[in-house]
């Protein structure tokens, strides 16, 4: 299969109504398939996917040649740690996770390859930025973990709305009283209005591999008339990814690991 992947539209965002955000896919098919069809049945116009397309799941090629096509249409897609892992495995990936990335290599077509390595760590427009990690440094893969490390990402966006991933969870930054950065948790299903006179940091959670003891996949909406996020968790069947990725042969630590969400 030969990808195209279309230019980014840098002024896109005056148009857009709801971006579909999503994050961590890591190779899981059924959940990718069911936020899509989610996200296209609530009214999306445009889909943004933040990185871990591949990784720990058991179809790394249906999910980039799935999000491939989207590319095509003028998604945005960025890079994820776990997709540069396929160019070259990094030290700090622990035994489990490069037996997957060795394996997902193999399996992996070129072209499929060549995808992943072209993927932009960061894509910036007038409103928004989009990331893997954080806007502060990309290609270090820092975990945003606290109202420091958001700030750092914030300031280093530019824009009003950053959003991002590899945290596998869902929560929200912004700027409140005197600067300071907050942090609000969201409750999925219910919208958030987050105004442009304030800067806002959005983590929309994994797809693939939620990790707060909740297997429903999660994916963000965001409505840009309306100036609001609302987060979403959208029950598929993860016993089946579990289930491929057990016949695959890949670590039985993760296929528990997508069966609990853990």
């Amino acid at each position: 299969m030969r990808y195209s992947v279309s230019p980014t539209r840098r002024d896109a965002s005056s148009s857009t109504l709801i971006i579909a955000l999503l994050s961590d896919v890591h190779g899981n098919l059924e959940a990718l398939s069911a936020c899509l069809k989610h996200a296209s049945e609530a009214g999306a116009d445009r889909y943004a996917f933040l990185g871990d397309l591949v990784g720990y799941g058991a179809d790394p090629q249906a999910v980039v040649d799935t999000v491939a096509r989207y590319a095509a249409q003028g998604a945005v897609v960025v890079k994820g740690n776990h997709d540069e892992a396929i160019e070259r495995t990094p030290r700090y990936m622990n035994d489990s996770v490069r037996a997957v990335a060795d394996w997902t290599r193999e399996v992996l077509s070129d072209e499929g390859k060549v995808f992943l390595a072209s993927l932009p760590l960061c894509v910036r427009e007038p409103d928004f930025c989009f990331v893997h990690a954080s806007a502060a440094s990309p290609e270090r893969w820092d975990y945003i973990d606290s109202a420091a490390a958001a700030r750092r990402c914030i300031d280093a966006a530019h824009t009003a709305y950053t959003f991002c991933g590899h945290v596998h969870d869902q929560e929200l930054y912004f700027e409140g009283a005197g600067g300071k950065t907050a942090t609000f948790r969201p409750v999925p299903g219910t919208p958030v209005p987050i105004g442009c006179h304030r800067r806002w940091l959005a983590m929309v959670g994994s797809v693939g591999q939620p990790r707060d003891n909740n297997p429903a996949a999660a994916y963000a909406q965001f409505d840009s008339d309306r100036e609001r996020i609302t987060f979403r968790r959208v029950p598929y069947d993860h016993i089946a990814a579990a289930r491929k990725i057990r016949a695959a042969g890949l670590p039985l630590s993760i296929a528990f690991r997508v069966e609990r969400g853990v």
